[in-house]
């Protein structure tokens, strides 16, 4: 590109102080002239270099999904801006001060790039297990060859994703689950996937064997990889082999809104179950009372004999005198 910029000053046979026409006669230079060509020189190198550095660019970048632990394919499209072909275009990955490596080589060629046009290159990556889901910059490098021969290069960057599967379950617990009984139930969701899910809400659509008091609908907020948070309920335990339905709504790591209807049982106890178990004990008030009464009536036919008693020794000491 240099070469066909330079080509515009070819009649031009410059001296030190003179210079030769294309007429071959030799003229002396001011001072202004020599000024004027030195920065017409540099002009015409600074646009050369700006336009090999903007010749050869980065056009596209397609991936395919990568979890953790996974290989994905990676095409990146190099196009040829210049105004005439490239040869021999290499592109390489650096990956030694990243997280990735590949699954086969680091670096792919095409014979050549025609002017205006682009080439595919294509790279295996794979991303480590305990690496954290999120947007990750790959360094590359190019290197092609000019009409003149010269070897050129060109470095930078371009961003992949890892991803996060989203992997939940879910369970109740209860409290004071006996029939007949209010009592709490907390719904619980377990996040055990590598990416955070976000704006959980919780609405139990439906139930069997209990009664759900109050708003049947809340909202928990973010559910943290490797984590659980719970939705609170308050509830009226009516029959043993209750159940319930419920709608959960999150997004998931890439912004995705997502719904599942998750139905779960729910255990309740009847009085009997509960006592047997000990989750509950029996009311001793019908013990307590029954002693009161025995008490009373043992301290009436005392205070009663003690009274006859005394008045019988009244009576023998009169009848004495």
């Amino acid at each position: 590109m240099l070469n066909k910029s330079s080509k515009c000053c070819n009649f031009l046979k410059v001296t030190n102080k003179s210079f030769i026409n294309e007429k071959g006669e030799r003229r002396d230079m001011k001072p202004q002239t020599k000024i004027t060509i030195t920065l017409g020189v540099l002009a015409v190198y600074i646009l050369s270099m700006i336009s090999l550095a903007s010749a050869i660019v980065l056009d596209s970048v397609n991936q395919e999904s990568l979890y953790p632990g996974q290989t994905a394919n990676i095409q990146i499209d190099i196009k040829n801006n210049l105004n005439d072909d490239i040869e021999d275009v290499s592109v390489s990955l650096d990956l030694s001060e990243t997280l990735f490596t590949t699954s086969g080589s680091s670096e792919d060629s095409q014979d050549d790039i025609a002017e205006d046009d682009k080439e595919t290159f294509s790279f295996d990556i794979k991303a480590p297990s305990n690496i954290k889901p999120g947007d990750y910059n790959i360094p590359y490098n190019v290197e092609y060859t000019i009409s003149n021969g010269s070897t050129e290069e060109k470095s930078g960057s371009f961003g992949i994703t890892v991803k996060a599967k989203t992997e939940l379950s879910y369970g109740v617990e209860t409290q004071n689950n006996i029939i007949g009984s209010k009592g709490k139930l907390s719904f619980k969701i377990i996040n055990s996937g590598l990416g955070d899910i976000s704006f959980v809400n919780v609405q139990i659509i439906s139930t069997n064997g209990l009664e759900v008091l109050g708003s049947g609908e809340d909202y928990i907020g973010t559910v943290n990889s490797n984590d659980f948070e719970t939705a609170s309920f308050d509830v009226l335990y009516k029959s043993s082999g209750a159940s319930i339905v419920a709608i959960v709504t999150y997004k998931d790591f890439e912004n995705k809104q997502q719904q599942e209807t998750v139905t779960l049982p729910v255990k309740v106890y009847t009085q009997e179950k509960a006592l047997e178990l000990e989750l509950i004990t029996k009311s001793k008030t019908t013990m307590y009372v029954g002693v009161v009464m025995v008490v009373l009536v043992i301290w009436f036919f005392y205070r009663k004999w003690k009274k006859a008693k005394k008045d019988k020794l009244k009576r023998e000491k009169q009848q004495e005198a």
